[in-house]
């Protein structure tokens, strides 16, 4: 067996109203990669932030390599080799890659001078075993979000870590770049490097760990070997009960044409794109990342001005110049980044739930609190959000409850057509399907619904149809026993011929 590195001890942290941690006990060992599982509020990111200097603990003891410590900060930890590779990204989009790998402890003289030169040929020595494909001297905010990723993971081999805990770091990176993701987490455990993983997706956490232990409602629930281990166990103990029925696909008459789009064009994002979609039809939309398949959605809401073709909605030709005019002809959008495009982090579950619709919840510019607490009860209650209260601001909840802010914002509106992105990334098992039990529902309602996915078992789970698209193209078209996984590998594997 090999050495315990890190230990949390009856570890307790209380946030008001709420107890993240209680008396967890929690140890990872040298050369291992653990998992650690559960629920969004389970208090998996809380614990990781105590153990990496972030929060001070309330109560228990944290031991590194056998002895007692404590640290004041998240320097601390990573000058002793404790690093946390954060779920949301912690960059300064004005630096260079090798400026944000070293933040905080570049490479100086003895006079206190830059050594510029050593701190850029390491961190091209990081990002190349990384298999990156731009150097130490980019500008971070003009890489893409998944290459802003790659930066914050060269941090753990540039600092040559101890302990490295990933919290959710594949969810903005391709298949591709998720493979050398893995690549490097093998390195780093073969040369004895302690490796917690955190992540909603089973299919990795069987792929890369060694244990597994669950967390629900800030205690342990149990901790197993990976190999002696199965999905329904970890399901069980995540959510405790049986998760029967994983994916519902709605049970709903399909009705009239609510959306036709035809050679829909943006230059060079996408081109010719044409489909339609009908009441109560869920249709799926799949592609690997930078497919074109977001911006489509957002050039269909207004947030983008379309190139050519032609858009009919409710048998209406339209051409909305901005998302207010969608929003007031009956079409939602719930966007990719919940962060930056779907919440006001600094205001409160009500105030999000119902700020793109004041007009229904003021009368002459004055809010009607009674109807936004009974929309926001309603809703907290449907999809089962945590959170202490109407007024706990967004931005202090767990990203999947973030996640359900961002769709009751839009159910509320009650559309006609409702563009899911990505709608449960970053959210645990039983919320998901939860998410997956309503987005049936709404089309059991009569809504037309969109759902744009990177994970093939959810679009092919809950869709009646599946659009395929590759390099801004629409490559197939799937339903019924056509839509399987290898149809949908095989179509988005093909490059598509340019006009």
């Amino acid at each position: 067996m090999n050495k315990v590195v890190l230990t949390a001890e009856s570890m307790t942290k209380k946030f008001p109203g709420v107890i993240a941690l209680n008396e967890v006990s929690f140890e990872i060992r040298a050369g291992e990669v653990h998992a650690l599982m559960g629920e969004n509020g389970a208090g998996k990111s809380t614990l990781m932030k105590v153990l990496s200097g972030i929060y001070n603990p309330d109560g228990g003891a944290i031991y590194y390599q056998g002895e007692r410590v404590t640290f004041a900060s998240p320097k601390e930890a990573r000058d002793r080799g404790i690093l946390l590779v954060h779920q949301e990204l912690s960059l300064s989009p004005e630096l260079t890659a090798a400026e944000n790998i070293y933040l905080g402890a570049w490479p100086t003289n003895r006079f206190g001078v830059l050594q510029k030169r050593k701190m850029n040929e390491q961190a091209k020595a990081a990002l190349d075993s990384l298999g990156c494909d731009f150097g130490p001297e980019v500008r971070v905010g003009s890489l893409s979000i998944a290459k802003q990723q790659m930066v914050e993971i060269a941090r753990t081999l540039a600092f040559n870590a101890t302990v490295v805990i990933f919290d959710e770091p594949t969810g903005t990176l391709t298949v591709t770049e998720k493979n050398q993701l893995f690549q490097v987490i093998r390195s780093l455990r073969e040369r004895g490097v302690a490796i917690v993983y955190i992540s909603h997706k089973m299919d990795e956490i069987f792929e890369i760990t060694d244990r597994i232990t669950v967390l629900r409602d800030g205690e342990v629930q149990g901790t197993v070997d990976t190999q002696d281990s199965s999905i329904g166990e970890i399901t069980k103990k995540m959510i405790g009960r049986d998760l029967d029925q994983y994916f519902h696909r709605a049970q709903s008459t399909v009705g009239r044409e609510v959306l036709k789009v035809s050679q829909l064009k943006k230059a060079g994002l996408f081109e010719d794109i044409s489909f339609s979609v009908r009441a109560g039809e869920v249709v799926g939309i799949y592609g690997l990342i930078g497919a074109g398949r977001s911006e489509v959605a957002e050039t269909l809401f207004g947030a983008r001005q379309r190139s050519a073709g032609v858009v009919v909605f409710e048998g209406e030709e339209v051409a909305f110049s901005s998302p207010r005019e969608a929003i007031e002809k009956g079409m939602a959008l719930v966007p990719e980044d919940r962060k930056a495009q779907g919440l006001i982090l600094g205001l409160g579950g009500r105030h999000n739930t119902t700020l793109p619709h004041l007009d229904r919840f003021s009368k002459l510019g004055i809010p009607n609190v009674k109807q936004e607490l009974a929309v926001f009860n309603e809703y907290k209650e449907k999809l089962e959000i945590k959170t202490t209260g109407p007024e706990q601001l967004v931005g202090d909840l767990s990203g999947g409850n973030q996640q359900k802010f961002v769709l009751a914002k839009w159910l509320c509106a009650d559309p006609k057509l409702i563009i899911l992105d990505e709608p449960t990334r970053g959210i645990d098992v039983g919320s998901k399907s939860a998410i997956h039990q309503y987005i049936a529902e709404l089309a059991e309602r009569g809504l037309a619904v969109i759902v744009i996915s990177s994970e093939m078992p959810e679009v092919i789970g809950v869709s009646h149809r599946i659009l395929t698209m590759a390099s801004g193209r629409l490559v197939g078209e799937f339903s019924g026993a056509e839509m399987t996984e290898q149809n949908l590998i095989t179509a988005v594997s093909v490059l598509p011929k340019a006009s």
